[in-house]
């Protein structure tokens, strides 16, 4: 156990040998920490949480009462593997939250970037890939293997579909249930979830200059609007890829997508 004498930990919490606390962090009441879990300085784990398994959780976290983070996941075929969960920097999460660990069959990891946050009752499956700057609203969960990348945002009592990407940018408008990929900047809601337009609000969008803005609008518009075919809209990217760094985006996203596209 490695502790630092700048740690919390209230007394009616249980935290096992071989736990490492960093600087400043702070165990509320009635938790339990168990043995191969990292806790990175200035984190706080609000009361009545539990953090198992081969968890590593970077600074400066914040986590909500009764959270449950690097419990045995729910795949059938999960045999008590010594699979992780690693969480980065300055996270929000809220109460009631599930992050489950990865499985041997996936990444044998569940990862969760920086400067994220999740309302209360996220649930996070294994082998789950979290990007930075991400927002998950109450209620919502992400399936078993499902990629969300930097400043995408889901809404309130939102259901995603095992093996879903969600690019950058992307918004899922509340309630909604998504089984396919969504491209980058593109607003997605219903049941099952449709495009909806641009997400013009995402903090990455409006950090490119106009020309790559009006770039996202007019794949946009090919895409949804004159239904073009995937590959059709392939080759307009190879043709504008050196002209415009936002084209990677696309290029990585299409390179991954396996479940089809929201259309």
């Amino acid at each position: 156990m490695s502790i630092s004498p700048l740690a919390r930990v209230a007394t009616n919490s249980v935290v096992e040998p071989g736990v490492v606390l960093g600087a400043h962090v702070s165990i509320g009441p009635f938790c339990v920490i168990s043995t191969g879990v990292v806790i990175g300085e200035g984190t706080v784990v609000g009361a009545y949480s539990v953090i198992n398994g081969l968890t590593t959780i970077g600074c400066n976290n914040t986590f909500g009462q009764f959270s449950s983070i690097g419990n045995a996941n729910q795949d059938l075929k999960y045999a008590g593997e010594p699979t992780t969960v690693v969480i980065g920097d300055r996270n929000q999460i809220g109460k009631n939250a599930t992050i489950h660990r990865g499985t041997v069959q996936g990444l044998s990891t569940t990862i969760i970037g920086d400067d994220n946050r999740f309302l209360n009752c996220v649930h996070v499956g294994h082998d789950c890939v979290v990007g930075n700057g991400t927002l998950i609203g109450d209620n919502s969960g992400l399936a078993g293997h499902v990629e969300l990348d930097d400043d995408a945002q889901i809404g309130f009592m939102c259901a995603i579909h095992q093996f879903c990407i969600l690019a950058s940018g992307v918004k899922i408008l509340d309630q909604s249930a998504v089984v396919q990929d969504v491209p980058p900047f593109v607003t997605a809601g219903g049941n099952r979830a449709v495009p909806l337009g641009i997400n013009a609000s995402s903090k990455a969008f409006q950090a490119l200059e106009l020309e790559q803005q009006d770039l996202i609008h007019t794949l946009y518009e090919r895409f949804y609007n004159q239904a073009l075919a995937i590959e059709e809209v392939k080759r307009s990217l190879k043709i504008l890829e050196s002209d415009f760094p936002v084209i990677g985006l696309y290029d990585r996203f299409f390179a991954r997508s396996a479940r089809g596209i929201v259309r």
